[in-house]
């Protein structure tokens, strides 16, 4: 398909209709900003891009599609199963947190603060649809650009400007990297920039060691947006000095979004082709990005005494989890087993949305009310609010994959998943992997069950007198609590979802795979 077919490619469009929405949404709050009083701008504009964004994700919701490649736009996008479900992340985790920012008044939030949401979630979705070098890296910039808006969007907090400071030096830094490994690839296949196309070029035996390289550079920019380690320093400060929905957002949303393009790019350009020196390198990587990942995240956690600082590092261990199971994935033998580490990662992903935002929620309404984010500042919550210090002992349990919460579930399929790849495969390394995971599933106890202490069993002045949270708060808080025992409850029939979503990808990569043959 050239590109004026693609200009006229009305179903291709039509596959996009949620990104396009998006767009228009995010330009029809801005111009409600116009009109919006001073008195009731944040408020009215925080529920109207919310509705917008809940209203869109119900449509997406309608419009799943069928099993196949069914790329479009010139194969720059795919819409998949695949793709479906990241875009209901994207789309509920951004209205989420417009509702979470409604009552977060440090923010000032206004009609760019909700647009810059929404734009987000925008870029995000295209990352995981992208199925073209070009498309990657613009959804990305698009994505990371408002993110880092949003991070330092509390102009006269120092916090908060450090943290869009830093975000934007890291993530340009990143980008950069990332945009040169792109180029290299480029330039090696001939000019190619379809993933598919890439496979094929590259599978050449002379450009083993030139795409080696490129991969190694490329790989830069995805361990940035999953905060994997070594890339993952600019997480704790990011956290601390964002507004709080905003953290809560960039810990889900982002994160979730980084890791469906480093599957679609390890599966669409390395595993589904004969590159061999490219693959391996990727997958011998992944390797000690997980088990650092793990370790670092949670000894971290370990030692702040702060809730935020201790979540951001609670969401790079989260991210080793999550990288067990891509291992799994590239180090599985077979397709089925594929498909399991696949179906597994996306449950993972989804469920943890609701999880942190829900505990970035409960923080929030405690840093305005009480003055800090510290340990100390939660003391005796469950006396002061019960069911904000509940909604928070439910996130925090689901985070440590404490039965019966939801994140026990989504610890046992990613466990599964590497047991599963050191069944087929024999390598030791999965078995070590399992340990290095329980080991770090027990050192979490103690950061998480430590604010929970801090809630239920520590005393602290005027306790007894009950603390105001208002009802966007609450909101967010109860939906996230209750959302964290309905996917429990719904685990088997979310799981396949997720499973036919790993199918769906599976096919595509296989099918174009063929077509090229």
């Amino acid at each position: 398909m050239g590109f004026s077919d693609t200009l006229t490619d009305v179903s291709g469009f039509a596959a996009v209709l949620p990104e396009i929405l998006l767009v228009i949404w995010g330009a029809a709050v801005l111009a409600a900003d116009l009109f919006a009083s001073a008195t009731i701008k944040r408020k009215t504009l925080g529920w109207l891009a919310a509705g917008g964004m809940l209203f869109i994700l119900v449509l997406t919701w309608f419009m799943r599609p069928v099993e196949g490649p069914n790329n479009v736009l010139g194969s720059m996008v795919r819409n998949d199963t695949w793709t479906w479900a990241f875009r209901i992340i994207f789309i509920l985790g951004g209205a989420l947190t417009c509702i979470a920012s409604i009552d977060f008044k440090p923010a000032h939030a206004a009609g760019e603060y909700f647009s810059l949401i929404i734009f987000a979630s925008l870029g995000m979705s295209l990352m995981a649809a992208s199925n073209d070098i070009v498309m990657l890296y613009l959804a990305m910039e698009t994505a990371s650009i408002a993110l880092y808006l949003l991070a330092g969007f509390m102009r006269n907090n120092k916090l908060s400007a450090e943290a869009g400071i830093k975000y934007f030096v890291f993530g340009a830094v990143a980008s950069t990297v990332m945009l040169f490994g792109l180029s290299l690839l480029y330039g090696m296949s001939g000019g190619n920039t379809g993933y598919a196309q890439l496979a094929q070029r590259l599978a050449a035996p002379e450009l083993r060691t030139g795409a080696l390289f490129a991969t190694l550079l490329v790989i830069v920019g995805f361990a940035f947006k999953t905060s994997a380690v070594p890339f993952h320093f600019w997480a704790p400060d990011v956290y601390q000095g964002a507004p709080t929905p905003v953290a809560g957002f960039i810990s889900t949303a982002s994160k979730a979004a980084g890791f469906a393009i480093l599957v679609r790019f390890l599966f669409g350009v390395l595993l589904s082709g004969e590159v061999s020196a490219a693959a391996a390198a990727m997958v011998s990587l992944l390797r000690p990005f997980a088990v650092l990942t793990l370790i670092v995240g949670s000894l971290g956690a370990l030692v702040q005494t702060n809730v935020k600082r201790m979540l951001a590092y609670s969401s790079i261990a989260q991210a080793g989890y999550m990288l067990m199971g891509v291992a799994a994935f590239a180090g599985a033998s077979s397709a089925a087993g594929r498909e399991e580490a696949l179906a597994a990662v996306l449950f993972y992903i989804g469920t943890y949305m609701i999880t942190n935002i829900g505990a970035f929620s409960v923080v929030g309404a405690v840093s305005q009310r009480l003055g800090g984010d510290d340990y100390a500042n939660f003391a005796g919550l469950a006396r002061r609010a019960p069911y904000l210090a509940l909604a928070m002992t439910a996130a925090l349990l689901s985070l440590l994959g404490a039965p019966p919460m939801v994140g026990f579930a989504g610890k046992l399929f990613v466990f599964r998943s590497v047991m599963g790849a050191y069944t087929a495969s024999g390598d030791p390394f999965f078995l070590w992997l399992i340990v290095v995971g329980v080991v770090m599933v027990l050192v979490s106890v103690f950061y998480y069950l430590a604010v929970v202490k801090s809630m239920y069993v520590d005393r602290a002045i005027d306790d007894t007198k009950p603390m105001l949270v208002h009802g966007a708060t609450g909101v967010v808080a109860v939906v996230c609590g209750l959302g964290v025992i309905a996917t429990t409850l719904l685990a088997g029939p979310l799981f396949d979802i997720a499973a036919s979503a790993a199918r769906s990808f599976m096919l595509a990569d296989t099918i174009a795979q063929v077509a090229l043959k």
